[in-house]
């Protein structure tokens, strides 16, 4: 028994591709409203100013940032500017000025570091790795908070992932490139 390619099996004869953009729709969005069971997220308002966008009560912008081996998670929203990493305060987590430098770098270029609390929970790599994926992830989590400086923070290197890895061991090297030393005699 030979089935014609264009007609479903299930449906009667006739009814084969008369099914229009429309009522799939209508079916689809029907199907969601009435047993789905689940509501959409709502999203977040935008002030009149349209600049900031208020998390709900309780709710924080998230961005993630990872640099090297070091991973950071990097909740934001709008307060007084507290600067806190792994319970401690950011001062006294990046002792160098370089590493707070570019940890504070996405909040200078908006000038908001005393118009919002960062809490960030990093983990891996060194203090200088760390300090770069925060700085991606804040970077990130402002443009939750100020959708219209995206392009500031990504003209700035804010928004640039840093692609540099520890190159690899190669067997028959004593490193990625170093090898054994060689005494001729």
């Amino acid at each position: 028994m030979e089935e014609n390619p264009q007609q479903d099996p299930a449906r009667p004869e006739g009814e084969a591709g008369t099914a229009t953009a429309e009522a799939v729709a209508e079916a689809l969005g029907a199907t969601v409203a009435e047993g789905g069971g689940e509501e959409e997220a709502q999203e977040p308002e935008i002030d009149p100013t349209g600049r900031l966008v208020e998390p709900a009560p309780g709710q924080y912008h998230w961005g993630t940032g990872r640099r090297k081996a070091a991973v950071a998670r990097v909740r934001i929203r709008p307060g007084s500017g507290q600067f806190v990493v792994n319970g401690r305060p950011m001062l006294e987590y990046f002792t160098r000025v370089t590493d707070r430098e570019a940890v504070t770098g996405p909040l200078e270029c908006l000038g908001v570091a005393d118009k919002v609390d960062v809490f960030v929970r990093c983990h891996g790599g060194g203090p200088t790795g760390q300090a770069g994926a925060v700085r991606l992830g804040l970077g990130r989590a402002l443009v939750g908070l100020y959708p219209d400086a995206h392009d500031r923070l990504r003209d700035h290197g804010h928004l640039t992932r840093d692609p540099r890895m520890v190159e690899r061991k190669k067997y028959g090297l004593r490193g990625a490139r170093r090898a054994f030393q060689w005494v001729k005699r």
